[in-house]
């Protein structure tokens, strides 16, 4: 969960110096692979093809599409489709360009963002985009009541927004920022918002969202589907897309489907056209001559485990380590990924830019026999039951989870359990996962996320984050320190030493159980050609058509 697109910006004079550096730190991003057949991408006449439903399966129900309130990647697959960014990443030379905004300009000081908002861009329900529109959004995703619910604590560094005339928005930094470029890369984080539509709807616009994208809301039935239509308006497409003219589908029905083996059934029986799956049940789908299956590696950690630092027991640093080093996480790649992944060390993966390659050395492995080492020297002893105790309360927690994680979950508990930790998993579906973690309800918590930068660090690990994706309650200040340098920092190399150290510290301090990166597998019907994942795994369905 937590806002998912990172990546590096830079002080410049020219735009030509960011576009450099960002190449250079971002790294290279892993295009998705196909296996199975595809001879629908050769038709001649795909220009031609109009018409019908896509039907693709999530596993997870967004909170909310109100884009300022949430920061779970069910809301962000959603609101995608509903909105625009002022910039777009070409694909590709990784080069941040003009989307919405026509052309923009930085400063030297780093401190003074300048953009010329396209004309002609309508919202949904017809007022046009403008560079006031773009001034009242990003008000109220920074206001106090707003901020800490989502992106908002993403524009804070923003001092103040001048809008000169309808096209022209100017942004008034406090300090420069090494983040801030990409993430109006972001097409549902960063959309404009009908602030108009805001009003109107009140507390159940998040229901009824109102963006300038390729789709519309149409309805929503909680526990079901989410069905976006055709915005036949649309006329604004990034350039790195063959179509820039609506979508060529009527229907985009977004239907829940907890279960991967339900989802499997569903992609076999035509229910639905699009599912992403595990690596066990993409692997019945590669040689199917119905079907393509598209491979990407994360850009982020597939499966961590997150301690509420807030339990007692949980600060207790030698029972932190002990779980760490409780977990085999070899055997959880091989059993729930079929070998699909890569174990992870610390809180970064390995393809993304400031990862430690040293950190192997260093991370916690697996050793039962020196985790109950730890826990004896603790105080932690065992009872009659098998269950550790001090001061005659068992250790005993609770491990939040969702389904598509219960088979890790329950490798977790077994080897948990074999050092007398005693671990009851409580599975929930995704938002009532985020309700309880953001409340700090929890003691252990299943959790995932994708990024393109190591500022990812900063919403999930900075103290001034608690209460908000901070879940873990982390208040250190060697942390924080590291974290706020990193947001400012222009030269790549003096960055990447900064999240290093910061690796360094977290794997010191053991506040998360990092598990593994996996492997992305999205399963396609043929009848639906043309779909595309971003870097981070998001489906882009501008150039899609239904044969």
């Amino acid at each position: 969960m937590g806002i998912r697109k990172r990546e590096i910006a830079t002080i410049v004079s020219i735009v030509l110096s960011c576009f450099v550096l960002l190449a250079i730190v971002s790294g290279c991003d892993v295009p998705a692979t196909k296996s199975g057949t595809d001879e629908g991408n050769k038709d001649a006449n795909i220009s031609e093809k109009k018409g019908g439903t896509i039907t693709v399966a999530i596993s997870s129900e967004p909170d909310t599409l109100d884009a300022h309130k949430s920061t779970a990647l069910s809301t962000e697959g959603v609101a995608l489709n509903l909105g625009g960014a002022l910039l777009y990443r070409d694909p590709q030379t990784n080069e941040v360009k003009p989307y919405l905004a026509e052309s923009y300009s930085i400063s030297e000081d780093g401190k003074t963002w300048t953009f010329r908002i396209r004309q002609g861009v309508t919202f949904h329900d017809g007022t046009p985009l403008t560079a006031q529109a773009y001034k009242r959004t990003f008000e109220r995703a920074m206001s106090p009541e707003i901020a800490p619910k989502g992106v908002g604590m993403v524009l804070g560094i923003i001092q103040s927004i001048k809008t000169p005339d309808d096209q022209t928005l100017i942004l008034e930094l406090n300090e420069p920022s090494a983040t801030l470029l990409t993430y109006f890369t972001s097409a549902s984080w960063m959309q404009p918002l009908s602030v108009d539509a805001v009003q109107k709807f009140g507390d159940q616009y998040g229901r009824n969202p109102v963006g300038v994208g390729p789709w519309k809301m149409e309805s929503w039935k909680s526990g079901d589907s989410i069905t976006l239509i055709q915005n036949d308006a649309y006329r604004w497409a990034p350039p790195s897309f063959q179509n820039q003219g609506p979508v060529r589908p009527d229907k985009l029905v977004l239907k829940l489907i907890r279960n991967p083996q339900t989802a499997v059934a569903a992609l076999e029986s035509g229910t639905v056209d699009i599912a992403d799956l595990p690596a066990k049940d993409a692997k019945k789908f590669k040689n199917n001559n119905r079907f393509t299956v598209l491979e990407q590696t994360k850009r982020g950690l597939g499966l961590f485990v997150e301690l509420n630092l807030n339990n007692e027991i949980l600060q207790g640093k030698n029972v932190r380590k002990a779980l760490q080093m409780a977990v085999k996480k070899e055997a959880i790649v091989q059993s729930h990924l079929q070998g699909e992944g890569i174990v992870a060390d610390g809180p970064l993966p390995a393809n993304l830019f400031g990862y430690d390659p040293s950190i192997a050395h260093y991370a916690y492995k697996y050793n039962p026999e020196e985790a109950v080492k730890l826990l004896e020297e603790a105080g932690w002893k065992l009872n009659a039951q098998g269950i550790r105790e001090k001061a005659g309360k068992p250790l005993h927690l609770e491990l939040l989870s969702m389904e598509v994680w219960s088979q890790p979950a329950q490798l977790m508990q077994g080897m948990f359990k074999a050092i007398g930790v005693d671990v009851k998993i409580i599975t929930l579906e995704g938002s009532a996962v985020d309700q309880l973690t953001a409340a700090g309800t929890f003691d252990l918590a299943l959790d995932g996320y994708v990024a393109d930068d190591p500022d990812i660090l900063f919403p999930f690990m900075h103290s001034s984050q608690i209460g908000g994706m901070n879940r873990s309650a982390i208040h250190d200040k060697t942390i924080d320190s590291l974290l706020e340098k990193g947001q400012v920092t222009m030269k790549s190399d003096d960055r990447a030493k900064i999240y290093e150290d910061i690796q360094k510290r977290s794997v010191e301090e053991a506040f998360w159980i990092p598990i593994y990166t996996e492997k992305r597998f999205v399963v396609v019907n043929n009848r639906v050609q043309g779909l595309m994942l971003d870097p981070s795994g998001l489906k882009l369905y501008q150039d899609v058509w239904v044969k």
